[in-house]
């Protein structure tokens, strides 16, 4: 039985459905991304600019396993999603299971590995002396509490993929209150250092789990599965892990590029990091609204597939690349009129040094948004639609990008190479990824299809 927070994709005026859908993934993206800014501005404003800098030193690595909890639950969604808009029950509740057995086998093996391998990380990437212990702590901590975030991430992209995205929300404000509640007792009251911060952002997102599962549980037993559900099925199985790990391993090359562009800024010293990190939480928030609605873009056209509704998916496409655009504007707008009273918020610092070079990478991205979110968008709909490799190779373009920025471009051109990095690798991945789109047999066959009727 339908839900009233379920949006029906299937049926009715696209553009509609899907900016109804996506609102509640803005603010729920918005809240999930206070986890680490509320960290960062209590950190840079209690702890000051060396724990700060701790942090932004091990950004990146921050940013991949979110990336990949958040890219593995969205890649396991796509099956579910499609079984939905096809009616069948059984087998999505077959997906569910085999989601839930892939993803915590997974979690366990990569929490193993983050035990051994992230003090060599950071020091691979330049983490200043001065400042690695501290994030070591911090990133240990969010390493071990990695099952959570998964956990979160599949409940909320399995409600997602049946239409429900304002549940996972409401979960998400009530954890991120507590989130702000908890960093300031560690920090201010028990004096836990950027310990308290990681602690603290785990246990919240432990709440929001807690939730997730009790309304599943109660009010959606579409997604609930059996004890046959669990048996193995090759086939099944096979299309869940490939399309999670497909996503996730998309997220993770994307991830790796970050992480070696961040050893370029790590070298740059402890001010242009501060500035910078304070600035790529900005930058963060502001990708959410095109985030939002590739997570929309997603669903939609993972369901109007299993339905057999290609018309949907085109429409539904050149509305994505309308907003794009107009949302690029308003963003830009914003950043031009406020990056410096931003990134002074975010870090907790008057040093001149530290907000320029933060409000120059804003200046900068702001009118590049339009390319992110064509990209993102163009990504996702391929991966919707089944292309589990194809978007791939525009994660290898970024990964090649980043690498010749790092050893070529930063030494040369030190922070200005920073900031232009990622704009101009996204005009390639774009391009990469419009024509991948366009040449899709399936996407072929629908335009075919249409042109006819």
């Amino acid at each position: 039985m339908k839900q009233k927070t379920q949006v029906d994709l299937l049926h009715g005026p696209i553009m509609k459905s899907l900016i109804i859908f996506m609102i509640p993934i803005v603010i729920s993206n918005i809240f999930q991304q206070f986890y680490n800014a509320v960290d960062t501005a209590i950190v840079g404003n209690f702890l000051g600019e060396n724990s700060l800098a701790a942090i932004g030193s091990c950004a990146a690595v921050f940013e991949m396993m979110i990336s990949f909890c958040n890219s593995l639950g969205n890649g396991f969604a796509i099956v579910c999603g499609r079984s939905f808009g096809s009616g069948d029950e059984d087998r999505m509740k077959k997906s569910v299971a085999a989601s839930i057995l892939i993803g915590a086998v997974t979690c366990i093996v990569l929490t193993a590995v983050a035990f051994f391998g992230l003090r060599p990380l950071l020091q691979l990437i330049h983490t200043p002396a001065e400042v690695i212990d501290e994030s070591l702590t911090y990133i240990m901590i969010i390493a071990y509490g990695l099952i959570v975030t998964f956990a979160y991430n599949l409940a909320s992209c399995m409600l997602r993929a049946i239409g429900n995205s304002v549940m996972p929300l409401v979960f998400l404000i009530i954890s991120s209150l507590l989130n702000i509640f908890l960093d300031v007792l560690f920090i201010t009251v028990f004096h836990m250092g950027v310990a308290g911060a990681a602690i603290a952002t785990v246990a919240a997102q432990g709440v929001s789990v807690v939730l997730c599962v009790v309304y599943i549980l109660k009010y959606t037993p579409i997604l609930v599965p059996e004890a046959r559900h669990f048996r193995f099925d090759s086939e099944l199985f096979s299309d869940v892990s490939g399309q999670g790990y497909a996503m996730a391993l998309m997220g993770s090359i994307v991830s790796v590029g970050s992480i070696i562009l961040q050893s370029g800024i790590n070298s740059l010293g402890t001010e242009i990091i501060a500035g910078h990190v304070a600035a790529r939480k900005i930058y963060m928030i502001c990708n959410l609204p095109f985030i939002s609605m590739s997570v929309a873009i997603s669903a939609f056209i993972s369901q109007n597939k299993g339905a057999n509704q290609g018309d949907r998916i085109l429409k539904a496409m050149r509305s994505a690349y309308i907003y794009d655009f107009v949302m690029a504007a308003v963003v830009s707008a914003i950043l031009f009129l406020t990056a410096p009273s931003l990134v002074k918020l975010i870090s907790g610092s008057t040093n001149p040094v530290i907000i320029n070079n933060g409000s120059k990478m804003l200046y900068i991205v702001g009118p590049f948004y339009a390319v992110l979110g064509v990209l993102i968008q163009t990504r996702f709909a391929l991966q919707g639609i089944g292309s589990k490799l194809i978007p791939m190779i525009s994660s290898v373009i970024e990964l090649i990008g980043k690498i010749l920025f790092v050893y070529i471009f930063i030494p040369m051109f030190q922070y200005d190479a920073v900031v232009w990095c990622e704009p101009l690798i996204w005009v390639a991945m774009t391009a990469q990824l419009l024509y991948a789109f366009n040449t899709n047999p399936y996407v072929k066959e629908i335009r075919a299809e249409t042109a006819s009727a």
